[in-house]
């Protein structure tokens, strides 16, 4: 593992995980360790099973963890005070089919104390939300809004989200990314973004928490990891055997090769090679086409 930014960085954390283990029959989350400091939009990145969920749900105090330790400002997970300090939104909102909007403020103004019943209206109007239709008539955009509503309704320091934008249409992902913007206008705020997609960190994150198989691959400020790689591809005959091995999900094919390489091991090739830069996507898909490794980057 490499974490750049925890190194140097000395202020406050939103979030402090350390050695976090969680066993299940055919999953194990394993020995996990990583900062996110206060006031930043943290990508936590990894293909769909990497243990993104199970993490989420360990920092809410949803499963019980087998090791390790959470701390969310400073606080245990489960301490109860936390609970006013974030917003929370799951790819699976929990509510029950027959309840509406109305129906929701009610039991979620109950949970925090800091619930601001004019800041939620003001969001159901803004997301075109009837305060009394039925959760079960939602779509799955509308669905979304409603959670996002709640999470922005009680004043939250740090929003947890799993997969927010899977099913949404490209209007309504540009939607719900100007509303983190926005959010983020606040001083000491932070938001934990997990997500497979990673289109939308690309322009919003400035820190990126990346899991494969239950294992930490790298934790730091996200153009360090981008900067570190570069895509490469080369014509037939192009691709010296000593270079090989450097090459990260290589694909050879009958008119010459294509992967990704250290920008440190982009030297000794011929000058016909090019060599482009990488999106944290390409990076997922390469190292995913090798066994990744915690000190892989």
């Amino acid at each position: 593992m490499i974490d750049n930014l925890t190194r140097n960085f000395t202020g406050p954390h939103a979030i402090e995980i350390r050695n976090l283990t969680k066993q299940y029959k055919d999953f194990r989350l394993e020995d996990l360790s990583f900062n996110v400091p206060d006031g930043f939009v943290c990508g936590f990145i990894g293909q769909n099973g990497a243990g993104k969920t199970t993490t989420l749900k360990l920092m809410l105090n949803m499963v019980i963890k087998d090791a390790g330790e959470i701390r969310l400002f400073d606080r245990p997970e489960t301490d109860a005070s936390v609970r006013d300090e974030i917003g929370v939104l799951l790819e699976q909102p929990f509510f029950q089919e027959d309840w509406n909007p109305a129906i929701v403020e009610t039991v979620a103004r109950s949970f925090y104390t800091r619930w601001d019943s004019t800041t939620y209206q003001r969001y159901l109007q803004r997301f075109g939300l009837d305060r009394q239709q039925k959760f079960k008539t939602l779509s799955r955009g509308m669905r979304m809004k409603l959670g996002l509503a709640i999470a922005l309704s009680h004043d939250a320091r740090l929003l947890l989200l799993d997969e927010p934008t899977v099913g949404l249409d490209p209007v309504a992902r540009d939607e719900f990314m100007d509303i983190l913007r926005e959010y983020m206008t606040v001083e000491h705020r932070s938001i934990f973004f997990s997500t497979h997609m990673t289109d939308e960190l690309e322009k919003i994150a400035d820190y990126v928490v990346y899991i494969h198989q239950g294992r930490l691959v790298y934790s730091g400020i996200k153009d360090e990891l981008t900067e570190r790689f570069c895509l490469i591809r080369g014509g037939e005959g192009e691709l010296p055997p000593a270079k090989r091995a450097g090459i990260i999900g290589l694909r050879e094919y009958a008119g010459g090769f294509e992967g990704m390489i250290a920008v440190a091991d982009i030297g000794g090739f011929p000058s016909g090679v090019v060599t482009e830069m990488v999106s944290l996507s390409d990076i997922m898909i390469h190292m995913n086409k090798k066994e990744v490794k915690t000190d892989a980057l």
